[in-house]
């Protein structure tokens, strides 16, 4: 007798090719910047009045050989109607992948953008700005830890999660030739420059090590390996599953969020024309946003020519609150990287025993509380209601009563 796998071989055999010519583009890697250091220096000896000139890295793929491989790809011959589906819009959005990494540093840039990571409605703007105006300016944290002592941090976390899941690996990089900390095929990368406020070192493991470690690691368990890339539209419920994590472990604090609100307030402005220098003193003047962050926020905005893929913090979130008040599990969305809209065919495809349980549960579930906040989410919150900070209480009393706060 034949196994579910088995008989669905030649539709795996088609999922192994889109992953690897995914793997080959490594598009997180060729949309950020190598020489973020040296020109944030440049930047603050111009008294922040000359815009940067951000370098991406030359692309080692040939666009036109790669898009040959992809429509060689018998994706037609694939029987099952929702795998079929599945790898038709996974095709099609590696192809835009190519064309968007084409056209870095040119005004084609930002419309590759906008199809891969969509745009911003006026709600979420709306939403942003709220929290920006609602959520006071908080004091200059007092205390950092250097890159390498985040090393180590992230280590131990690997550590811990090795005692219970043998065999979890520990891939941790400090490199020279980015500016953001980031997952990339299960590695966590770290700027050598960087430094990180000591008490969101706990937050960020739960949010890459603790999400994006572990959710690739579950995929790469899988016999569908777009589990471990992504599957189509992935990126929005990824990361509104790791903001989550930050805020069940009490680490979303008013700056975070002030942050993810700035992402999109910022990303509305370059798509109305505004330019680097424009949002950054909007930025600072508007929304009291400090120097450096203020910095960080734009270049991910305007690098490539325009990158909308920002808002899906916040956007992300937003619809991961919408689908936990309407009763939806988080369970599903471990099993690898996948979209709210993939939990009914990831279920069936486990169901069928195509698919299979996650290897790893997120530590941060068992954060003492998380499980308290979770059961709070559940009966129905806003982003607004994230806010823990001072007056947080009061305002939520007001929503309850029509005003700020309300679903």
């Amino acid at each position: 007798m034949t196994s579910p796998t088995q008989e669905l071989a030649p539709a795996l055999d088609i999922d192994a090719g889109l992953t690897e010519i995914e793997r080959s583009l490594n598009l997180l890697l060729n949309l950020t910047p190598v020489n973020a250091t040296q020109a944030w220096a440049d930047f603050e000896r111009s008294d922040y009045g000359t815009a940067p000139t951000l370098q991406l890295r030359p692309l080692d793929f040939e666009p036109d050989l790669l898009r040959r491989k992809l429509y060689d790809l018998e994706i037609e011959d694939v029987t099952d109607p929702a795998l079929h589906t599945l790898f038709r819009a996974k095709r099609d959005e590696i192809a835009r992948q190519i064309t968007t990494l084409e056209d870095r540093d040119t005004a084609r840039f930002v419309y590759g953008s906008l199809q891969l990571y969509g745009g911003i409605a006026q709600p979420l703007v709306s939403a942003a700005e709220e929290l920006l105006e609602t959520i006071p300016v908080q004091a200059p944290s007092s205390r950092s830890v250097t890159a390498g002592v985040f090393a180590e941090a992230a280590r131990e976390e690997c550590d811990r999660y090795r005692a219970a899941y043998p065999g979890f690996p520990s891939n941790i990089e400090v490199r020279d030739d980015i500016s953001e900390l980031m997952v990339s095929f299960g590695r966590l990368l770290i700027p050598e420059a960087a430094t990180f406020r000591a008490d969101r070192v706990e937050p960020l493991l739960h949010h890459e090590v603790g999400t994006h470690v572990v959710t690739y690691l579950n995929g790469a368990r899988q016999p569908l390996t777009l589990l471990t890339m992504g599957l189509p539209g992935y990126d929005e419920t990824q990361e509104g599953l790791a903001v989550l994590a930050e805020y069940l472990t009490g680490g979303l604090d008013p700056r975070r969020l002030r942050v993810l609100a700035a992402r999109v307030v910022a990303i509305a402005e370059m798509l109305d024309g505004a330019e680097f220098l424009d949002i950054y003193e909007s930025l600072r003047t508007e929304h009291r946003i400090p120097p450096r962050t203020a910095w960080s926020i734009v270049i991910r905005v305007v690098v490539g020519g325009g990158s909308v893929k920002d808002a899906i913090y916040l956007r992300g979130i937003t619809r991961l609150l919408e689908a936990l008040a309407e009763g939806g599990s988080l369970d599903t969305l471990f099993v690898g990287k996948l979209a709210l809209d993939h939990v009914p065919l990831v279920q069936d495809l486990l169901d069928r025993e195509v698919l299979n349980a996650p290897w790893v549960r997120p530590r941060w579930l068992d954060v003492p509380g998380a499980q308290e906040r979770l059961d709070r989410l559940r009966e129905g919150a806003s982003v607004g209601d994230l806010y823990e900070g001072e007056g947080a209480d009061e305002d939520r009393i007001l929503g309850q009563r029509g005003g700020y706060g309300g679903r």
